[in-house]
């Protein structure tokens, strides 16, 4: 497979992923379901399916894709949902949650056939950076009130609280969870099940699996209920790189390798957060790896190779999975990355390419 770019998924590391999960759910009676909002590929999903629940969205149309493609159990969550859509996404929910009481107040009948929820912001979170945080000062992102929840009760049997963000510290976990038992108690045992959303980084490397199974299993007797875990980039870290290739060297002061992709149009997700791209670190011979695209700023990050790059050189950008699909773009009309997923056995299966047709069908 030469036609670069492309993300190519790893089959073998996805399913080191899924057993960890798989692990967990096992331990702590847990149930995970996939947050589309971090990955989407349903090309995926059959390797996924055996070690997963089901699927959490935060859109009508992540809703439908979770319901069509993933099946088993599908949670629906928008931060608002429209009249024009409430009707359709209660027909593919197994459970709805309402990001607010007026929601919850305006639609909550029409959904009274199926489990309904209640996103409960905790006011306090493990985000250190303001655009992602869900507790940041006057945050839109469920309630918090203790009469406007209590309002609520009669009418939903769950709440989802999302406040873990690249979690990898299981103590600051426990701390976390451990305030919201102390100031939501009352609530919690009087409900049926628990999202505790995603963003906790438990398959990571030497990450303690089996404490959090602990003590969500301690958390779960103690408040009888459902725990739900929704882990997004959890369940595809290290699992894809984004293949490109080097078109032209530069040399202004910095040599720079000029390759046939974009972090504006395909790694969005890092140039929000000026994080710079997972690149080769071994070798004397340093090299600033830029995209195709206009923006002056469309680089990837710095890279260091053991020998000098030619153009034509293939570049591997390790950990391309999450939050780069579901936000890859048309800006300058550059072609998008082809989807392929490497079996266990070696070989790789080029899922679907993106053609001018398809640019040209995203606009009008």
């Amino acid at each position: 497979m030469s036609d670069t770019p492309f993300y190519l998924i790893d089959e073998a590391r996805l399913r080191e992923n899924m057993r960890k999960i798989e692990h967990l759910r096992e331990r702590s009676g847990a149930k995970a379901l996939l947050a589309l909002k971090c990955f989407a590929t349903w090309s995926a999903f059959d390797i996924m399916k055996p070690y997963m629940d089901g699927t959490t969205s935060s859109s009508l149309f992540e809703l439908h894709l979770g319901r069509e493609k993933f099946g088993k159990e599908t949670h629906a969550y928008s931060v608002a949902w429209a009249d024009h859509e409430i009707d359709e996404a209660i027909g593919y929910a197994d459970k709805i949650i309402f990001n607010s009481l007026s929601q919850l107040d305006r639609f909550g009948d029409k959904a009274a056939h199926i489990e309904r929820g209640l996103r409960l912001n905790p006011r306090f979170s493990t985000s250190g950076f303001d655009l992602a945080d869900p507790a940041r000062p006057f945050s839109r992102l469920g309630e918090w009130d203790a009469e406007r929840l209590e309002a609520a009760m009669d009418r939903i049997s769950g709440v989802m609280i999302h406040y873990n963000c690249e979690n990898a510290d299981f103590a600051l976990f426990d701390h976390q969870l451990s305030r919201i038992e102390a100031e939501f108690g009352d609530i919690l045992k009087r409900l049926k099940w628990v999202s505790l959303g995603g963003g906790i980084h438990f398959t990571g490397d030497d990450y303690p699996l089996d404490a959090l199974a602990d003590r969500l299993k301690k958390f779960s007797e103690d408040f009888d209920v459902q725990v739900y875990l929704e882990p997004g980039e959890a369940s595809i870290t290290q699992t894809a790189s984004l293949e490109v290739t080097v078109l032209d060297i530069l040399d202004n002061g910095k040599k720079i390798a000029i390759v046939d992709s974009s972090i504006e149009a395909h790694m969005l997700d890092l140039l929000i957060y000026r994080e710079t791209a997972k690149l080769p670190q071994q070798g004397e011979y340093e090299y600033q790896i830029a995209g195709k695209t206009c923006l002056a700023g469309d680089i990837f990050g710095e890279a260091r190779f053991d020998k000098p790059l030619e153009i034509g050189d293939r570049i591997s950008i390790a950990d391309a999975a999450g939050y780069t699909m579901v936000k890859k773009n048309w800006f300058n009309g550059v072609a998008m990355p082809a989807i392929a997923i490497r079996r266990e056995d070696g070989n790789i299966d080029r899922i679907r390419d993106f053609t001018y047709e398809d640019y040209r069908a995203s606009l009008s």
